[in-house]
This record gives C-alpha cells, structure tokens and sequence, in this order.
C-alpha cells in the first residue's frame, strides 16, 4: 500500500452505496427514456437471435445425422444468414442509439459538474487543487459515459443468457441444471471482488487527478521556472506524481488481471463435465448428439456474460467510481450560503460591518470584532502590512468568503439575502494581479458588459490620458491580448482590467493595486481611470501607490485584523503613527519631494 501514500481524498468526496449510485445515474437518463426504450426492445430482440444460433447449429448436427435434402440444407444456411445479417443489423442500431443518450448524458453530466466548480466560492478552491477538480470534469465525466455503453453490452449478453437457458431447461434439464450451478460460484467470485476492484480503481483516478494538477501548475508557472532555471525542478516534480500513477495503476492491473484467468479455469473445469456427462447421455440414448452439441455450443454463450461481467469489471468499477466523484463534486456543500435571493436593485452603496468575526482557518482569526461604517459614494483606502486583513475585507464584501459571526450589511440590507448573481452585478473588481483571458482588448473590456458599443469604449478610453495608451497598442481595441494577458505590460493590463469596471459602470468598486513598479506617465493614465470610476462608486482601495492613497476621502489604518488609525493624509501624518511609518516606509520614495530630495543629494 506504500505506492498510495498521498493519493487521500478530497475533503468534499463522499461514498455512495450502489443503490444511490443507480438512481442517481438513472435519474439522468430520463431524458432519454424513449431511446432507452427502443434500445430495451433492441437488446431482446437481439438477444433472442443470438440465442437462436445455437438451437439452429443443434438442428444441423441432427439433421445431417441422417440424409438431409438438398432444401433442407439451402433452408439451413439461409437461416443461418438471417441471422447472422439481423444480428449486425439490431447491433448496429443499439449501439447507435446508446451512444447518442450517453453522448447526450455526459454533455449534461458535465454540464452540471462545471456549473458546480464555477459556483463554488474561493474558500473552495483554497482548499483544493483546480488541476484535479479539472480531471473531474473531463476525465471522470468521460469514465462515466463508458460505463453506461459497457452496461448495455453486459445487459444484453445476459438476455442472451436467460433465453439460452430456458431453451436448455426445454431441451434437456437435468444437463441444464448441471450448467446452472457454476452461476453461483462464478457471481459469488466476481461480487466478493467488488469492493477491491472500487478500492483500486478510485485510487488509480486520485493519482490520474494529481498527474494533471502537476502538469496545470506547472505549465502555468513555466515562465517563472524558467526565469530561475527550475525546468528540471519540474519535470522532477511532475515525474513523482507519474511514477505514482504509474505504480498505482500497475497494483490495479494485477488485481484485475488475476480474475478473467480464474473465471476461464472454472468455465474450463464445467466444460469438461458436460462433456462427460453429455457423452454418457449420448451412450445411454437419453438425449441426441444434436441436443448434446446444442449444449457444448450454448455453454460458451451462457458463461460468456458471465465472465464478461468479471473481464468488465475494472471498466465497471472505473465508471462507477468515476460518476462518485462528479456527484461529490456537484454535491459539495458551499462555504458562501445565502439565506435569501433578494433581487440586488440599484445600491447606494453603504456598507456597514458590525461586531464581525472572520476566519480562513478556525484557529487563526482573521477580524475579531471588526467594526467599519463606509458611506454611500465615499473613497475608502485600507493601509497596512501583509496579513493586516485588508484583503479580507474586499473578499468579503464581493461575498467570496463567509463570515462567522457578525453582520456585513449593504444599504442597511443583509449581504446574505441578496441573489448573488444580482448582487454582483453592481460590483467592479480589480484585482492585484489583473487577470485577462485570450481574445482581443475590446473582448475583455465587454467582459461584464457584453452590449457595450465601441463608440462608447473608445469615448471612455480617450478620457484616459487622451487615448494615448490605445497608440501604445498595435491594433488598438482589437489588439490579442495572449494567453491571461502576456502580450501586454502590466501597466496596460491594468488599464484594460480598470476599462472593463469603467464600461460596467459598478456602484461598489473594489480596488487591490498592484505592486509592480510602472512608470509615471502610465501611473498618471492609471489614477485618471480610477478617477472615472471613484467618481460614481463606493470604493475601497487596497492601496500600494501614493498617489491612491493621498487622493481618498478617507485611510484606514489596519493592523492583524484591527482599526488602529483613520483619516486623511496629512492629518495621519500629523499624528506620527502607524501610518507615517508606513508612508517612510513604503510610499515615501514615491512621492515628488522625496524624488528631487535624491536628485539634490545625487548632484552633490
């Protein structure tokens, strides 16, 4: 079991019993009740020819033990043709139409599975790695709809089974009955594998899941790795992940490997006693050579369901443990519950936290307490060292987190009765690392606003900097932007991120700057951009610049998850507190003084 270390579950996963498992999967093919129908009726009627072949072949054996006519033959073989033609007919067509309800199934399955993961708050993917919640919804949704197409197959061979029996139970029972009792010793084996054979294969799909989380974060951060020249840092980590799939899924194939051998050595051992036994039936003129080879041939197809069901088995188990980790992903409880889903309306954007108590882990709080009133239409900017809890608050306040204790109102109304998709809806965010997706600028800049029209952009844009940054940019609004943005400089995915509030026109904007440095005309275009949007919103900046902090109505001070200064520039300066000590710290080198200050000492 040392080739499982590290592959435990998500915190989320959950068992299923088989029985839900079936009506959960059964509830999702209602949709396709007709088809399945009509498969249904396939499956009989193929079954039925299937299980007519070797009555026929008995009849020929019987048949030629005489002096067959020449009718008599030409009858046979056209028979035998009818059958043979139907059944590749009746195959072709309930395959096809299995495959359109699995094909039309898995869509919706996973459909369902990424509304799910879009759905889940941050706090979800916090805790657990995009690259296996991606596996889920590609990977295992996949697993499933093979299931489904193996199940059919099964249950078509067992149809063929119970016709051939009942025909063997006419034709001759005591025989019959002899063949009846490897069943029991055949299913009782292939059920007592069970629980190893899901054990195993939900083992396998754990290590599958990490080798693709290593493969996502690695080709996400493969420009960092290369600027440190980590390549083979990567590949050392990736190669863990696959030698522990590849260890994992070989422990699987041996124990699926040892059952198919076994089922044939039984099937092999009650072969020969029907042979035995036939042949002394034959001796004894009991039953016909017809009738006894009717048996030797049927044999092979009454047990080949059977032992199918064994030689699937690992499939079997593969979907079934497949459809237990979408279902644990759709079922996933979420952190962020509203309690209502009160149409937001327009906001005048007042925000009230009282008394209010937050966590990302229990026993490392982040604001206790935390009391903080921010008026309709004021500019608030957040001050503090990493871990003050200012990003808390923004996080809060967008409801990505859910708060312990305590209330957050908007307009005197709880954060927890809105409908989120309303409520966000009059929100504008900026995070520290602008994030663009691929397409061109004018497809990002619409991304919350999709009507907006180009005359409208690119009035909004020349009120930045006079439209000089769209020169900057090769086919201006049409310009690709790359993959999240790379073909751009930060200052101008900045720009284009500010746009995109700017068009959506929030009456809550929030605002974490980022921290790269970038040049002071583009600085000057990026606070004029502000400057369109704090004119209309309630903001709160998390502020890295001078110059955003200097132009709010108001600074809060924080400091491990507490108040301990507020009010404007100057007068916090004044004081000679926490914020000045921040201000010689980190804005001071920003400031004009302090740069002709340097340009003064340099000169001397």
């Amino acid at each position: 079991m040392g080739f499982f270390a590290g592959l435990n579950p998500e915190k989320y996963d959950r068992q299923y019993s088989d029985r839900v498992l079936a009506r959960r999967i059964a509830g999702y093919f209602k949709s396709q009740a007709a088809r399945l129908i009509v498969v249904a009726i396939l499956v009989i009627a193929l079954s039925a020819l299937s299980a007519a072949t070797p009555v026929i072949v008995g009849k020929i054996v019987d048949a030629l033990g005489g002096q067959p006519s020449l009718n008599v033959i030409w009858l046979i073989g056209l028979a035998m043709l009818a059958v043979g033609v139907g059944t590749w007919g009746l195959n072709w067509a309930r395959r096809s139409l299995s495959v359109r309800a699995v094909g039309d199934v898995v869509l919706d399955l996973r459909g369902r599975a990424f509304r799910a993961a879009a759905d889940h708050d941050l706090s979800f993917y916090d805790q657990f790695s995009s690259g296996r919640i991606v596996s889920r919804i590609t990977s295992d949704t996949n697993d499933f709809g093979q299931l489904v197409i193996i199940l059919t197959d099964v249950t078509a061979q067992m149809f063929q089974a119970i016709l051939l029996g009942i025909i063997l139970f006419h034709t001759e029972t005591h025989m019959a009955w002899l063949m009846l009792g490897f069943v029991p010793i055949a299913l009782g084996f292939t059920l007592g594998f069970r629980a190893l054979a899901r054990r195993v294969t939900k083992r396998g799909m754990q290590a599958m899941a990490d080798v693709n989380a290593a493969i996502k974060e690695t080709v996400s951060g493969i420009s960092i790795a290369k600027n440190f020249r980590q390549e083979q840092s990567i590949f050392e980590t990736f190669d863990a992940a696959n030698q522990t799939s590849y260890a994992v899924n070989i422990q699987r194939g041996l124990v699926f490997s040892l059952v198919f051998p076994i089922l044939n050595a039984l099937s092999g051992i009650f072969v020969a006693i029907l042979v035995y036994a036939g042949g002394l039936s034959i001796v004894d003129g009991i039953i016909t050579a017809g009738a006894w080879y009717l048996f030797i041939l049927a044999l092979d197809q009454f047990m080949f369901p059977i032992l199918n069901l064994a030689s699937f088995w690992a499939q079997i188990q593969s979907g079934l443990s497949a459809a237990e980790r979408v279902f644990a992903l759709i079922d996933a409880d979420p952190n962020v519950v509203q309690i209502d889903s009160q149409e937001a309306g327009p906001l005048k954007g007042q925000i009230r936290f009282e008394n209010l108590g937050f966590h990302y882990k229990t026993d490392e709080p982040i604001l206790r307490d935390f009391n903080l009133v921010i008026q309709p239409g004021e500019n608030l900017a957040l001050v503090g060292h990493t871990g003050a809890g200012k990003s808390s608050i923004a996080k809060l306040i967008a409801r990505f987190y859910e708060f312990q204790s305590g209330s957050l109102t908007i307009d005197g109304r709880d954060i927890r009765t809105f409908d989120l998709q309303s409520y966000r809806r009059r929100l504008g965010i900026v995070s520290q690392v602008p994030f663009l997706f691929s397409g061109t600028v004018a497809e990002n800049i619409r991304y919350a606003a999709s009507d907006a029209p180009e005359a409208e952009m690119l009035r909004l844009a020349r009120q930045i900097g006079g439209g000089e940054w769209l020169e900057t940019l090769p086919d201006g609004l049409d310009t690709q932007v790359g993959e999240r943005g790379n073909r751009l400089s930060m200052g101008q995915r900045q720009l284009v991120a500010l746009m995109r509030v700017i068009v959506q026109n929030p009456a809550i904007f929030i605002l974490d700057e980022a921290t790269a440095s970038i040049d002071p005309f583009t600085e000057w275009q990026i606070q004029q951009a502000l400057n369109l949007i704090l004119k209309n919103a309630t903001s709160i900046l998390i502020a890295h610049r001078l110059s955003t902090v200097k132009a709010a109505d108001r600074i809060v001070v924080m400091q491990k998850g507490a108040i301990i200064e507020e009010g404007n520039h100057e007068g916090l300066l004044a004081q000679g507190g926490h914020y000045a000590e921040l201000y010689n710290t980190y804005f001071r080198h920003q400031s004009l003084a302090y740069v002709e200050q340097a340009r003064e000492m340099t000169k001397k």
